[in-house]
């Protein structure tokens, strides 16, 4: 069995609450989440670290050094706290250990590219991903003629932006050279521009709105794209196989580029109107 170790900012949060039952079931018992640790203990009122261990029936190590000692792969976690990742990731990564660091991976881009370069000079392999990358409705999209995209998606932007900015990057590319917020505060609709002068449309609604696109042909024809599927499934079993090989399955040069985006789009966020390069 392949023992997964749990680096977290505080436990007791959705993924951590969620992926060891989801990784134990898609694996079939062959990987599990067996050690956690954490650097506080949750600060909206929820379980401790030891609780949430007892609870979860995982060790809870007394340090960063000793699980990363006793496991065979980690995994950072604090998905919502990305300003924590690159100090959580400075260990894990100069261990050699397979590493997935959970989304937002960082902050913006140059925080992304430190922590990258630790795993490469470290000789450690690394991804991050959004789940909405394994989306099946993504997957065998007819990139050819494909000039544009209409996404659009619910959630605060801060934490949920990254679904829609990584399935474009993957869909239509890397070179989005500046972005401007159209919309307004709660409603943001961003337009992000590309090296060549095409131009994607992101709009972040602040409610529950499911994940949906709209591809744009130079034939003119379209495609409208609604995903029901099972993407955090999906997203799962291709953690346990990059758990099982160590292959990079998503390149950092599109990690990079999601964060770069992201990070201008934040920016833009506060200056509606206002082309923010990328």
């Amino acid at each position: 069995m392949i023992k997964i170790g749990f680096i977290d900012y505080y436990l007791d949060e959705w993924h951590a609450n969620n992926y060891p039952e989801m990784i134990k079931k898609a694996s079939n018992g062959e990987i599990a989440v067996a050690y956690c640790w954490a650097e506080i203990d949750s600060p909206h009122g929820g379980l401790t670290s030891k609780a949430w261990s007892e609870k979860h029936g995982i060790a809870l190590c007394e340090s960063e050094d000793e699980l990363i000692e006793k496991s065979d792969v980690l995994c950072v976690l604090a998905p919502d706290n990305p300003e924590t990742h690159e100090r959580l990731c400075q260990k894990a990564l100069k261990s050699g250990k397979i590493t997935y660091v959970d989304k937002t991976f960082a902050p913006d881009k140059e925080t992304a590219a430190r922590i990258l370069a630790v795993a490469e000079e470290s000789g450690t392999p690394v991804i991050t991903s959004s789940a909405l990358r394994y989306a099946d409705e993504y997957q065998n999209i007819n990139k050819n003629g494909l000039i544009s995209a209409v996404s659009m998606s619910g959630g605060v932007p801060e934490i949920y932006m990254i679904h829609q900015i990584e399935p474009l990057v993957m869909l239509l590319g890397t070179d989005v050279k500046r972005v401007c917020n159209f919309g307004t505060e709660k409603f943001p609709v961003f337009a992000l521009e590309y090296a060549s002068g095409a131009r994607t449309t992101m709009v972040c609604s602040t409610g529950d709105y499911p994940f949906r696109m709209t591809l744009n042909y130079e034939n003119g024809r379209h495609e409208i794209i609604d995903v029901k599927s099972d993407f955090f499934g999906n997203f799962i079993k291709n953690l346990i196989e990059f758990y099982k090989t160590g292959e990079i399955l998503v390149p950092h040069d599109q990690t990079l580029a999601v964060m770069a985006i992201r990070e201008a789009c934040i920016v833009a966020l506060c200056k509606p109107d206002v082309w923010v390069e990328v």
